[in-house]
């Protein structure tokens, strides 16, 4: 399946986010977009000058690009997605450089499946910035620049 940049995007928001309103949208594409500017570190890298399609395949990254994982078959994927209006104009109000307010730079996020957020995601790395619905952002710390 040929998928065009925007369309990835697009599905990865609904796929990652979808059930978590407009506010949860934005946030995880501004976790994309993040990744895809930061200038030093793993993502610097990763991104090769700006390219979010590499952000957002790099391997071990997100669940919804694979379509297996831990030798299970997983369907909740995006090449499973029917993205809507809002996820294309989400992705595009990222892409344009806007941020929720009080973001920051945060470059990663999870569902903690409980009502707390633990400090540091995914390790030393990251440090708790805020909380959109079931998901935790988190900024990078000094030691993200070693990366």
């Amino acid at each position: 399946m040929a998928l065009s940049d925007i369309e990835v995007f697009a599905r990865l928001i609904q796929c990652e986010a979808g059930g978590e309103g407009e506010a949860g949208m934005k946030a995880v594409a501004g976790v994309i977009m993040n990744r895809t500017n930061i200038g030093y570190g793993e993502y610097a890298r990763v991104s090769n000058g700006g390219n979010y399609r590499n952000i957002i395949f790099q391997p071990g990254q997100f669940d919804c690009t694979r379509t297996s994982i831990g030798g299970r078959q997983n369907l909740q994927n995006i090449y499973n997605m029917s993205p809507e209006q809002i996820h294309f104009d989400i992705a595009q109000w990222a892409i344009a450089g806007n941020r929720l307010a009080g973001m920051g730079w945060a470059l990663w996020f999870y569902n903690p499946y409980s009502a707390g957020c633990r400090g540091n995601f995914p390790s030393r790395v990251g440090a708790f910035a805020f909380r959109v619905g079931n998901h935790c952002f988190y900024n990078p710390t000094d030691a993200y620049a070693q990366t």
